[in-house]
């Protein structure tokens, strides 16, 4: 095995060890240990003030809890208070829970050189809270404890650099995911004013919002008499001076349709709503664009910057894996990974016998999303993937479990092309 060297000491709010092999590829990190000498800063957030206190490794109260204002001034008022008792060659790990984005300020402070800063799971503190005895009492001091009890457990995930970055690409993942589905609510009202301005128009273009002709007879002809009187050629003429080619046949269905049209009474209000709604989307279209542009240009800054080599994993699949997964470095293998996207069987064991039930769903939903849109790239676009799903169909597999399956192919290669920085190779995954 080669011989593993130290490559770098970086404190980043807190001490923080890389260890890799020459060449570069990263083997593990660590944070430092907790030793007698390990204070613990618990932090609960809210929207407007936040709670503190401050517990040595003995569980012995040092300070609070105190409640402080969501400022600046509020939190290094507080922070003050706290480097008032703590020695100077004492090792503090600030432990922070997760509440959406309101905790988010309290990460990204300047805490004092040196001090470690984590985040915690929310669903891990509350089983911290079950563990104590205090499943149903839920308060400010009592999740302080917890926090605490998880910190001194060498629990939580540290907050580094490399998370910040993995941070900024993720919002602009989320903001696209967002956006997508804004555009897809929005499609199915203006399919559905389209059905009352011009019933029928979907029959002669199935995918009216997905083709350029169907957008422009939405917009300019949501009458379909409008359209009737324009006839098939000067239909065609319109068409081109705006840049948009359409073929004789599918004008003339186009046409046909709106001569055979037979509008609600509601029309002119439908038609309306739909000028609106087509402002709207074409916004959208600008938004999701901008995302994706943004995302192709943080991407390759990114640990994840190598699994776009990989067949059918694009700049959107491989972003939204990014996001649900943050820093690659806290996960030791893939099995965690699959394990924490709810992917993996239910399992029943008792007197020597094992019931494995469906996937358990317990775990990161947009994980699971972005896994499974992992394997079904690789099922679209692989062939060993396409040999393998097509092998499980064989077998009498249903479509669940063949997408289950390409998911864990996926997961593991993801994994290793992330950890050993490298780009695909078929043979390797044959």
């Amino acid at each position: 095995m080669p011989e593993l060297s130290l490559s770098r000491i970086r404190s980043v709010g807190a001490l923080r060890v890389l260890l890799t092999r020459p060449g570069g590829v990263v083997v593990s990190v660590h944070a430092a240990p907790v030793t007698l000498s390990t204070i613990v800063v618990a932090v609960d957030v809210g929207k407007t003030s936040a709670m503190l206190s401050a517990t040595d490794s003995a569980r012995k109260r040092l300070l609070g809890p105190v409640e402080f204002a969501m400022s600046r001034s509020g939190l290094a008022a507080a922070v003050h208070r706290v480097v008032a008792i703590v020695p100077p060659s004492a090792q503090v790990k600030v432990g922070v829970e997760a509440a959406g984005h309101y905790h988010r300020p309290v990460l990204d402070y300047r805490w004092p050189v040196g001090w470690e800063v984590l985040e915690f799971n929310p669903a891990h503190v509350a089983e911290q809270r079950r563990v104590a005895g205090r499943r149903r009492i839920k308060t400010d001091a009592i999740d302080l404890e917890a926090i605490t009890e998880l910190a001194l457990a060498g629990r939580g995930q540290l907050i580094t650099d490399r998370a910040v970055g993995i941070g900024e690409l993720a919002a602009w993942a989320t903001h696209r995911s967002r956006r997508v589905a804004t555009r897809s609510a929005t499609k199915n009202q203006l399919l559905g004013q389209l059905d009352r301005a011009f019933p029928g128009l979907t029959l002669a273009l199935p995918d009216v919002l997905g083709t350029k002709i169907g957008r422009l007879v939405a917009a300019e002809f949501a009458d379909p008499a409008r359209l009737s009187a324009l006839g098939v050629s000067r239909l065609i003429r319109f068409a081109v001076a705006r840049d948009v080619a359409v073929r004789r046949p599918v004008a003339e269905r186009v046409v046909s349709a709106a001569r055979d049209a037979l509008p609600t009474r509601d029309a002119v209000v439908a038609r309306r709503v739909l000028a609106a709604d087509l402002g709207l989307l074409a916004d959208l279209d600008t938004q999701i664009q901008s995302a994706e542009c943004e995302l192709a240009a943080l991407l390759p800054l990114s640990p994840y910057a190598t699994l776009t080599s990989v067949p059918g994993w694009g700049v959107v699949r491989v972003s939204n894996y990014a996001a649900a997964l943050g820093d690659p470095d806290r996960w030791p293998g893939p099995r965690q990974i699959y394990r924490a996207s709810g992917l993996s069987p239910m399992q029943y064991e008792s007197a020597g016998k094992r019931r494995d039930g469906k996937i358990s769903r317990e775990g990161s939903v947009a994980l699971r999303r972005a896994l499974i849109d992992l394997g079904i790239g690789l099922w679209l676009t692989e062939p060993a993937a396409k040999a393998y799903a097509g092998e499980l169909k064989s077998r009498g597999k249903h479509g669940g479990i063949i997408t289950c399956a390409l998911a864990h192919r996926a997961t593991r290669i993801a994994y290793a092309l992330v950890r050993d920085h490298a780009s695909y190779d078929p043979a390797r995954w044959t």
